[in-house]
């Protein structure tokens, strides 16, 4: 996927300056995308001069002015097109199952160390998730349309987060049963 359909997916969803999409791809914790607010607002420059957006320039009073982009006709076909092709499934490759396959190498209580700095920021990552869903989704049943596929994202982020840690808890126990006396 690229960066100019998850912008048309957040356009599409809400208007707003390239400012607001950094913030609100931010604050989805990369559940949804990320990306660098540089890239944003590279990606909808070309945007705009392909015509998917278009910007409406707004003045404000002792700020700079902004522009607020929304999705045109030829955006939400290319849109439309892309929702319908298929996806590539997701190659995992992790340089961290890579050291733990290669522990017997060298220092086994390094990679252990990287398991635990790893393991705490999945953590980290799935209770904020967790928050997240407690506040924004406490009627999760009778989810519909829009609001359902924002749930089902955070879903699979959760999920994913929840894999993650406990296959560390796994492999942190497996490491401190098999290292040197």
């Amino acid at each position: 996927m690229a960066l100019e359909h998850a912008i048309l997916v957040a356009l599409s969803e809400h208007t707003g300056t390239g400012y607001e999409l950094a913030r609100r791809f931010d604050r989805s914790g990369g559940d949804f995308w990320q990306a660098t607010h540089q890239q944003i607002y590279r990606v909808l420059n070309r945007m705009a001069d392909g015509g998917w957006v278009a910007a409406e320039h707004v003045e404000q009073t002792g700020r700079p002015d902004k522009k607020v982009y929304t999705v045109t006709a030829p955006g939400q076909a290319e849109l439309t097109r892309w929702l319908a092709e298929p996806a590539q499934p997701v190659q995992v490759r992790d340089d961290l199952a890579v050291k733990i396959r290669g522990a017997c190498f060298g220092d086994q209580a390094a990679v252990l160390a990287e398991v635990e700095r790893h393991r705490a920021h999945h953590a980290e990552r799935l209770a904020g998730y967790e928050v997240v869903e407690r506040h924004e989704f406490p009627d999760r049943d009778v989810l519909t349309g829009h609001r359902l596929h924002e749930y089902l994202t955070l879903r699979g982020s959760i999920t994913a987060e929840r894999g993650l840690v406990a296959w560390y808890d796994e492999v942190r126990t497996a490491l401190r049963r098999d290292s040197p006396a």
